[in-house]
């Protein structure tokens, strides 16, 4: 599945989601390609909605608001769930994982409130910006087990964003 096509999934789900209140917020690579134009070669999709903001400390079923909701949206979709401690379910090869929204703040420096919401139709969703990403991509470069999952993949992520922040900031003061 491409890029694009994780992208429309993306908003079918999250149509779903708005459906039951919730606007989720795009991360990973797939939201990082919707911001930059560029192929971050995306392997799955990366989720967040509201949730306990202390995160990997409360238990996996609780950390979740409305969890069950959502478990019984994604089976109503097509999807299984696979792991309940990283909240990932599958369908026909394609990860969809949910993360908690409101852990950003404490470990991205990434503000709830200044988060943009973005439309494709009657969806809404949050994006992060360049910035944003950096923040995100350099923290989670700190976290050893992402490291080593990632292959330090996140390390090119962030000397791209720093590049493109570097040129806007030139074209700003220039």
């Amino acid at each position: 599945m491409k890029g694009n096509e994780k992208f429309n999934e993306f908003i079918k789900i999250a149509r779903k989601l708005n459906g039951i209140g919730i606007t989720p917020l795009l991360m990973g690579s797939v939201g990082l390609e919707v911001v930059t134009g560029r192929s971050w070669d995306a392997q799955d999709l990366d989720i967040h909605v509201p949730g306990d903001k202390r995160g990997w400390e409360v238990p996996a079923e609780t950390s979740i608001h409305n969890w069950s909701e959502i478990e019984e949206l994604m089976n109503s979709m097509g999807y299984a769930l696979i792991d309940l401690h990283e909240h990932e379910f599958s369908k026909a090869g394609l990860s969809v994982e949910f993360g908690i929204i409101d852990t950003l703040p404490a470990f991205a420096r990434v503000r709830m409130e200044d988060l943009e919401i973005h439309r494709k139709g009657e969806v809404t969703y949050y994006l992060l910006n360049q910035e944003q990403y950096l923040r995100v991509y350099e923290a989670s470069s700190k976290d050893s087990y992402r490291a080593d999952q990632n292959n330090h993949k996140d390390l090119e992520k962030i000397e791209y964003l720093k590049r493109e922040l570097r040129s806007h900031s030139e074209e700003a003061n220039s």
